[in-house]
């Protein structure tokens, strides 16, 4: 399994984690015990994909063709660039995973393999 974490060149909250921020000021939810923190798997685990600029107008072109938001397009980049690095290298495919149906089916148009782990309770 390849796991992708997008890295841009300067920190900035992630999307995740401002939503978790939200639910807990909400009081929706209890606040996290630690925070998330993938650095010690990033080099088992993860395939990285840095947020330059060919990144960023992939990103573009996705928004021109799909209803996309920022983030989300950049998301999908990502995987399309590291899918692309898995099919040179003859590796096994990505499975590009997202709990928003919408984003999965683009990501589907675009010709990724696709799950939404909230199919699997």
């Amino acid at each position: 399994m390849v796991r992708l974490q997008v890295l841009p060149e300067e920190p900035v909250e992630d999307e995740g984690e401002a939503a978790i921020r939200a639910l807990v000021a909400a009081g929706l939810l209890t606040p996290p015990s630690r925070r998330f923190n993938v650095a010690p798997d990033l080099d088992m685990q993860y395939q990285v994909a840095e947020l330059d600029r060919t990144l960023t107008e992939a990103a573009g072109e996705l928004v021109t063709r799909h209803p996309l938001r920022a983030y989300d397009a950049v998301k999908l980049a990502s995987a399309l660039r590291v899918q692309s690095e898995l099919v040179h290298a003859k590796s096994p495919a990505l499975t590009f995973l997202s709990a928003d149906d919408r984003l999965v089916a683009i990501a589907q148009a675009e010709g990724l393999l696709t799950d939404n782990p909230n199919r699997h309770p």
